[in-house]
């Protein structure tokens, strides 16, 4: 009989797969954005990313939030989404590509910390000691030695993680609501995410700008892969798994965005930026183990498991007889 550890172990490790192939997917963010998106344009391309996401997976589902959660999914929106979008968008347009990611980075601490007053979680000091170690293995692998300080792009990326993070605990404080599927739950923040930046796009940038080939290619990738598909697999993950061990699944995405940069922009990778790798790669696995904690809670209290082994030994007499 499989334990219900390893139950739970197993369909964790198939959630985290899936989950992972978000800020996998996000790391392509900062190669289209500089290469493919017209510059100037980080609210309008935010929005294209969010809204018309957001209302596919509306007119899918055709499931609209109920009582609290039309104000829950509104700051969830703006959180995760309306902020969001933008903020990385002016870091990535500000900073080297590296140095923005770096900084969010950082997102990992933030939910560490603030899952001990939102969530009510005792401070882990192995998760924030794996956090700190794969936010200096992000910063070897993609800050090099030209890399330039811009101060509103750092401001930005900060800005980014820290409403990443408020995001994403909010998110694990709430959960879901019984009966709606991942895929409405991203569409209701990714439609509110779009309708917060859509009178903000027009206000602070007037008129979008010319969209070509190449520039629609580049938002329907952020689009209907980097936003929809991708922030489904999030959400469901989110909801679904410790906060922390999705929180750190995030370094992927600095990760994947300097191996495009090595491949497709031929930028090299020293030595000292493989040491970088395998630390961010230590700090994601090290943050999907599970702690005495969570294994402790897995397994059913004595009594349960006293009378589950009781009904089984039933079971087995019953069918000898």
């Amino acid at each position: 009989m499989t334990s219900p550890v390893a139950h739970r172990t197993g369909g964790n490790l198939s959630r985290t797969l899936l989950t992972a192939l978000a800020p996998l997917t996000w790391g392509t963010v900062y190669l289209v954005t500089t290469e493919l998106l017209p510059p100037g344009h980080p609210l309008f391309a935010g929005l294209l990313r969010a809204l018309p996401a957001g209302l596919i997976a509306l007119a899918v589902t055709r499931t609209l939030p109920r009582g609290a959660w039309w104000g829950r999914a509104a700051l969830l929106g703006t959180l995760n989404i309306g902020l969001l979008f933008p903020l990385l968008f002016v870091a990535a347009e500000r900073l080297p590509g590296g140095v923005a990611a770096t900084l969010t980075a950082a997102m990992p601490l933030m939910v560490a910390l603030l899952a001990v007053t939102l969530l009510h979680e005792r401070p882990s000091p192995r998760g924030i000691a794996w956090g700190v170690i794969g936010v200096a293995g992000i910063g070897l692998v993609v800050i090099g030695p030209d890399a330039a300080f811009d101060g509103v792009g750092v401001l930005a990326g900060l800005a980014a993680a820290a409403t990443l993070a408020f995001g994403v605990t909010l998110t694990k404080r709430w959960g879901r609501p019984a009966g709606v599927g991942p895929t409405a739950f991203a569409g209701w923040q990714l439609t509110a995410g779009g309708l917060f930046l859509l009178p903000v796009t027009f206000l602070a940038e007037g008129a979008p700008p010319a969209i070509g080939p190449a520039e629609a290619f580049g938002h329907l990738w952020l689009g209907l892969v980097c936003g929809l598909v991708t922030f489904v697999l999030w959400f469901r993950g989110v909801t679904t798994l410790p906060v922390t061990s999705v929180a750190v699944l995030g370094l992927f995405s600095p990760l994947v965005a300097a191996l495009l940069g090595a491949v497709v922009l031929g930028q090299t990778l020293r030595p000292v930026q493989l040491v970088g790798f395998g630390l961010a790669l230590a700090a994601i696995v090290a943050g999907q183990l599970p702690t005495r904690r969570r294994i402790r809670a897995a397994r059913p209290a004595p009594a349960a498991a006293a009378v589950s082994r009781a009904a089984e030994g039933n079971g087995a007499g019953g069918r000898r007889r």
